[in-house]
């Protein structure tokens, strides 16, 4: 039996990432739970960000921001971005994060994250408690020990969170399939089964 409950943002869990925007000299950080993959070709994605937070007007007026993936080294650092506002604090300077250059936009990298998306602004969505902000994915950065040799990306071992109604939660890395394998042949389904057991052999 389900229980009723009143509409609200029961979507979850969300992804948790570190927002940074502005400038090498002049940036902050903002905590989004609110962000996801809005397009493929171009690449599109964006972020809800409620209007009274500092980071708003700073993504309005540049229209650049990056998108820091956080792994759980940075959980503690993220929820602090989240709770105090950069009107008041250097964020980058008080959890001792490095800030790096990007490749197309102003805004800083996080070093310390394992991924860094540099988006750029296309559109904003007016909402009553929040702003869309709709960009496209100009540069992709990724820490190399996280791809091996055939170039794949290695998601499990950057041990990512996620949100989950006020709590954050470790990505446990356990495959339980891949897109497509519920229909796969049995031929290709014992090849990539063989594929993994040699690329865990390598590892050891």
């Amino acid at each position: 039996m389900k229980i009723n409950s009143k509409p609200g943002p029961l979507l979850a869990p969300l992804p948790t990432v570190m927002v940074s925007c502005g400038s090498m000299e002049e940036s902050n950080i903002i905590t989004i739970a609110w962000t996801g993959i809005i397009n493929s070709n171009p690449p599109m994605t964006y972020v809800s960000v409620q209007r009274s937070r500092y980071s708003h007007d700073i993504i309005e007026q540049s229209g650049e921001f990056v998108i820091n993936l956080v792994p759980r080294s940075l959980v503690k650092a993220m929820d602090f971005c989240g709770v105090r506002s950069g009107r008041d604090v250097d964020k980058f300077e008080s959890q001792k994060l490095t800030r790096e250059e990007a490749d197309t936009v102003s805004a800083p990298l996080i070093a310390e994250s394992p991924v860094n998306i540099e988006c750029k602004v296309k559109d904003i969505v007016r909402m009553p408690s929040h702003d869309m902000f709709m960009a496209e994915i100009t540069a992709v950065h990724i820490d190399e020990k996280y791809v091996d040799e055939s170039g794949a990306y290695d998601f499990g071992a950057m041990d990512l969170v996620a949100f989950n109604h006020g709590k954050y939660y470790r990505l446990v890395p356990e495959e339980v399939g891949s897109f497509g394998y519920s229909i796969m042949k049995t031929k290709t389904a014992k090849r990539r089964a063989a594929q993994k057991r040699q690329k865990k052999a390598r590892k050891k």
